[in-house]
């Protein structure tokens, strides 16, 4: 598959993504928007109610964690990853991406390691009526010590099947960083 096709398939994707998220929404159609521009557009109009819900409902998650996935830019994912984050809780989104690093396709592997970074944002009461709707947040939600350790386990697995498959090494040194190296603790 040529390079035109790959980022063709990859937009139709995040588009279906994107329009799944504004259907469980009941956000109208973005009909007069160009189709280059349709997912982005979908993805900013569905910013704000994500935001603003005290609550999403269980169908929201894949949806939401799929967008982020397959959201071609890193900018933008944080529009899928925060509002995930606040209605289910850093551990579940996280354990979410953790099997998308697992198992994903090359493209999944990329969005998983892009959304990862969004997974770390604070997390505030003022930001998002879903932070705490009860009055206090479990904590058991944000309690990721354990995915951590296994992200970066499967990350250094990654990695040396890539370096076995005579991709990158380290830099400079020859060695595939975490390969048959215990994983540094934070």
């Amino acid at each position: 598959m040529s390079e035109g096709d790959r980022h063709e398939a990859s937009t139709r994707t995040f588009l279906a993504c994107a329009a799944e998220v504004a259907r469980l929404l009941d956000l109208e159609a973005a009909a007069d928007v160009p189709e280059d521009r349709r997912a982005r557009h979908l993805a900013g109009a569905a910013r704000r109610p994500l935001m603003e819900r005290v609550t999403l409902s269980e169908e929201f998650f894949d949806p939401l964690l799929a967008a982020a996935v397959h959201d071609p830019d890193p900018s933008f994912c944080r529009w899928f990853v925060e509002p995930a984050l606040y209605a289910f809780g850093r551990r579940r989104v996280m354990t979410a991406l953790l099997g998308y690093l697992r198992t994903g396709t090359t493209a999944e592997i990329a969005g998983a390691r892009r959304a990862w970074y969004c997974a770390h944002l604070s997390l505030s009461a003022d930001r998002s009526p879903a932070y705490a709707p009860s009055g206090s947040r479990d904590p058991a939600l944000d309690e990721v010590d354990d995915v951590v350790d296994q992200w970066l386990q499967s990350s250094g697995d990654r990695q040396c099947d890539r370096n076995a498959s005579g991709s990158h090494d380290q830099i400079g040194s020859g060695i595939p960083w975490g390969c048959g190296v215990s994983t540094p603790k934070r």
